[in-house]
């Protein structure tokens, strides 16, 4: 073929040509089958692959990479939806092992980085999201919608169908690197102080113990090579000296990102049993503190200051004083 490697044309997917110019991109794609004639065509692209199916043999490249010869069958869907993005990701992991120049957009987390983003700044825009969303429903008028009694009784009339999924959620979003805060905050609002608890922590012990399995057993170079750090040696280190005791510091403390604290932990020597129990006894106070707070959040938009909301404030000042005064001893011991 005339046109392929550094010379490939656009099947006509790219910017979304095929949306604003048809014609043109048919006149694109019509000339790269011309030039391929009978032979299959391998591609990276997944539009490209997508968009050439039915009309010949089109095989994207991590198909012919994992399965050869039912990709060259045309019945390999390695690289099919919804695994697109994954699959680059390992495309690029294995042209790693042959070559150091490969070029790669993934992200490394240094310690520049992880000053840059601490989790104070992350909890102060929550917070001022929510006093805006507070102030833009009280401003429409959208209070009389928000009664508490209405919305458990709503929840209760699906059964266990709600909690079910907002587990699920909460259980799959530290894999996804997704911020817990803000489905604890739901958890809360959904369920109310007591059940909000119950399946927040079991969701959220559950999620940090699935990130640790995939970081030990399926997507361990891919973890190392993200972090990068000191501080991520450091803590290598304070894991071969006290095993879960590290375990239970960082969850109280909160010094490192946590969703990648829980993949940084899959690659330490430490068990999965006394990871599991110091992850739930330790979160807790964090869970218990933040759930009540925002089981008071619809009665605080309707502008009612509860007793619940007076003491999920307290319980979160009483974490946020534990994990200073927890830092500290550490400090003085060093």
């Amino acid at each position: 073929m005339n046109h392929c490697a550094e010379q490939t044309l656009c099947c006509g997917s790219g910017a979304g040509v095929n949306s604003l110019s048809p014609e043109l991109a048919d006149q694109w794609s019509d000339r790269i089958w011309k030039e391929a004639g009978d032979r299959p065509i391998i591609t990276y692209c997944c539009g490209c692959a997508g968009r050439f199916s039915g009309k010949g043999t089109v095989v994207h490249i991590l198909d012919v990479l994992c399965e050869p010869e039912a990709a060259l069958a045309g019945k390999s869907k390695v690289s099919g939806a919804p695994f697109t993005y994954l699959n680059r990701l390992r495309l690029k992991n294995y042209f790693k092992k042959f070559s150091d120049n490969v070029a790669s957009r993934e992200r490394t987390y240094t310690a520049a980085e992880e000053k840059k983003k601490g989790w104070v700044g992350r909890r102060l825009t929550i917070l001022v999201f929510l006093v805006a969303a507070i102030v833009a429903v009280r401003m429409t008028g959208a209070t009389r919608y928000l009664d508490q009694e209405t919305l458990r009784q709503l929840i209760a009339s699906y059964g266990m169908l709600t909690p079910i999924i907002y587990m699920l959620i909460y259980a799959v979003a530290p894999s996804l690197l997704l911020p817990g805060l803000p489905i604890t905050i739901a958890g809360g609002i959904l369920f109310g102080p007591f059940w909000g608890v119950v399946y927040t922590i079991t969701s959220a012990t559950l999620g940090a113990c699935i990130t640790f399995l995939i970081s030990r057993y399926v997507a361990r170079g891919w973890v190392e090579g993200k972090l990068r750090s000191p501080r991520w040696r450091r803590l290598d280190e304070g894991v071969e000296k006290h095993g879960w005791k590290v375990v239970a510091f960082t969850r109280l403390i909160p010094l490192f990102p946590f969703n990648l604290l829980n993949y940084a932990f899959g690659l330490k020597k430490i068990g999965f049993w006394p990871y599991t129990v110091a992850t739930f006894i330790c979160m807790l106070p964090a869970c218990i503190a933040f759930i009540v707070f925002s089981s008071s959040l619809l009665d605080l938009i309707r502008g009612k200051i509860s007793a619940t909301f007076v003491l999920g404030i307290a319980l979160i000042v009483l974490v946020s004083l534990i994990s200073l005064f927890t830092g500290a001893i550490r400090k003085r011991k060093a």
